[in-house]
């Protein structure tokens, strides 16, 4: 896998995945699946900027890493 996530991009998905995880965690649903909804998506989000590859990225063809390997 090639990294496709720079560093902006990474700073930015670090942020709204802790901002959905509060979200999610701090704000009582009626409905208990939205709160597993956002915390597979905060954890997605979290998943991308470490690993440094996007998938949604291969498949549109962005590249926002700096270093090309």
């Amino acid at each position: 896998m090639k990294k496709n996530v720079g560093s902006t991009d990474k700073i930015i998905r670090m942020v709204l995945a802790i901002a959905i995880g509060y979200f999610a965690y701090s704000t009582t649903f009626e409905i208990n699946w939205i709160q597993y909804v956002l915390y597979v998506i905060a954890a997605i989000m979290l998943v991308t900027p470490i690993t440094g590859y996007c998938p949604l990225y291969t498949l549109f063809g962005i590249n926002t890493c700096e270093i090309k390997e």
